[in-house]
Formats: structure tokens, sequence, C-alpha cells
């Protein structure tokens, strides 16, 4: 009796697999554009358009560069994008990131008008707008204030939802910073922002392109003191309980691809809207590996991707979300054109 379930089961796992059609029938995980945020870096001045060589395809924009992207994005069915500053001017205490006219807060306003039905997320952090590179505040000794950090965060997070934001995140992992950033948003009359925290950061070795294209490296030292160890799983759920209760609305872990059992473990313990953040080590991994030949883009890419929505996010912050939207509309094309061989075929 059991050979003979056995043999039944191999025998309908082989049958569902027999061609394309069937297989995408069965699928368990599937991935659209609208699953995909896109990060960008918006830098000052005017036509500015680099390219960052540590992330071959991904670029710091200046705000006129911006429309012809948004149009990009959104024929391809990608509805959200996350921004990052670079501000031509650093201090100490991150003046830019909170200024009125702020790089951040002039692209926020731009893409407003230019797209409004575009989802506008900004990240909200210090890094790349003080002159040592950390995410807050230091103290006299060098070490980050937590305290002062998270009044800073509230401050940051205010300014962008004024110029537009459609939610903030913050990704500084200062204890207490989204109850701070809720209060601040509700006394303002942004009861209606969402926030994103950054509930799960770790102190990951796989930020190291982000660091160029963001320009947010440490000056001296490193983020371990606020960014969580690789080690610990249990200690993410706690993270997130208390984010949650703090008032966030959605929760992202980051990174993606050596976390995916925090994300599964996420994914079970809290109903909530999940993110996932495959970062810019993972894309520029990929990257290297493909124009060395050693393996197909295209399909590690999609792999990958699928991996991360399997684990349980709900959405992937990933900066191969153009590329990915772009071979997805490919492979719909294709099947649609396989069926319509298949129907000729059967006349």
């Amino acid at each position: 009796m059991g050979v003979g379930v056995a043999q039944s089961d191999f025998r309908r796992t082989r049958r569902l697999r027999r061609s394309e059609s069937v297989r995408a029938l069965v699928r368990e995980t599937t991935l659209a554009p609208g699953d995909f945020i896109q990060p960008l870096f918006i830098t000052h001045g005017a036509g500015v358009r680099r390219e960052i060589s540590s992330m071959p395809g991904q670029y710091q924009l200046s705000v006129d560069e911006l429309p012809r992207e948004l149009h990009e994005l959104a024929e391809l069915g990608i509805r959200s994008i996350l921004l990052f500053g670079i501000p031509e001017e650093k201090d100490r205490e991150a003046s830019g990131a909170f200024a009125e006219n702020g790089v951040i807060q002039q692209a926020m306003r731009a893409i407003k008008r230019e797209m409004p039905e575009m989802v506008v997320i900004g990240d909200v952090c210090a890094c790349e707008y003080t002159d040592h590179g950390h995410c807050g505040i230091l103290t006299g000794c060098g070490e980050v204030d937590n305290d002062l950090s998270v009044e800073l965060m509230a401050r940051i997070a205010l300014s962008q939802a004024d110029a537009g934001a459609d939610i903030v995140a913050p990704s500084d992992m200062m204890d207490g910073r989204v109850l701070a950033i809720r209060r601040a948003l509700d006394e303002a009359g942004h009861l209606n922002v969402p926030i994103m925290s950054y509930a799960v950061k770790y102190a990951s070795a796989f930020y190291g392109p982000f660091r160029e294209a963001a320009a947010s490296m440490p000056a001296f030292g490193d983020r371990r003191s606020h960014q969580m160890d690789p080690a610990n799983a249990r200690e993410a759920m706690t993270e997130i309980a208390i984010d949650l209760d703090e008032g966030a609305d959605i929760v992202i872990v980051k990174p993606a691809l050596a976390y995916l059992d925090v994300i599964r473990m996420a994914r079970d313990t809290f109903d909530v809207p999940l993110v996932a953040y495959n970062v810019s080590g993972e894309y520029a991994m990929v990257k290297a590996a493909a124009q060395l030949g050693w393996i197909d883009e295209r399909r590690v890419t999609m792999e990958t991707l699928t991996a991360i929505k399997r684990a349980g996010a709900g959405r992937i912050i990933t900066y191969h979300a153009r590329e990915a939207s772009r071979w997805l509309r490919e492979g719909e094309a294709e099947a649609r054109r396989a069926v319509d061989v298949m129907s000729e075929w059967h006349a």
C-alpha cells in the first residue's frame, strides 16, 4: 500500500512538470512587478546620471533626471520607490536630512507633481547626511547618542511627510524611534502616513556597495552597537514586536538572502505586511558573477527573488526590480507565443 502511494505521488509530480504551461498552472509562488520596490539614489546638481561602479545598472540621479526614471518604472509595472539622498554638504547634525529644500524633499515634491500615483517611501536615517557617516548624533566620545538621534529621526520623518512622502521608513535602528516618529507625525496632522520600519536590520557585510552609492561609509568604528548581531534570530522577533507596539505599520527584514529563516519566522509570527530588502551586496555578487560568465543572471535573479517571496516576504526591495519586471514581461510574451503555437498545431 505504501509503495503504491509513493509511486502514485512520484508519477503525479512528474506529470505536473512536463511543460512550462503546466508548471505555471501549479506554481505555488509567483512574482509580479508590483511585488518590487525600486531604491533610487538622489543627488544634488542637475543633469546627473552617474553609474555606481560597484552596482552596475544603478545610478546616482539628480532631481531633474527623475521623470525619465519614473516613467520607465511605471511602464514596467513598478509602483513603489525607496529614496536615499546624497546632499551637497554634510555636517555633524545631518541638517541636510530635514532641510525644507533638501535633496530628498525636492525629489518628493517633484515626483508627486510628475506621477502622484507612484508610492514614495523615504528612508529615514542620518548616515548619508553626517560628515562622520554614522546613523545619528554622536556624543563627545564618539558614540551614537540614542535619545538625541531619536529626536533627529522624528524631525527627518516629519520633513519627508511634509514634502509628500507616502510612507516613511526609519532605518537607523535607534531604540524608541518608531514611537517618536509616530507621535511627531500625528501631532503634525500626518495621521495617515504609515511607518515602514527596518525592524530587523543586521550588522551585515552585504552593505558595502550601498555605502559607495549613498556615500555613507563611517569615518571610524562600525554600527554593531545598534544593528543586530547576525547570529540572532529570536531577537529579531523581539525587535519586530517592539516596533509594532510603538506604531509601525509595515516591517522590514534586511538583508534578505542570508536571513530567509528570519523572514519565515517573522511571517509565521506576525500578521502584518512584511518586506525583505535584497541588499546591494547580494545584487553586486550576482552582477559580478554574471559579467564573468559564471552564472545565468536572469535565472539566478528570478530564483533568488522567488526564494525571498517563498520565505514569506510580501514585497521585496531590490535593485533588480527593473530587470526582473522586464524579464517577467518577456516570460509572459513567450508563454503567449507558446500557447498560440500549440493552438495552431492542434487546429
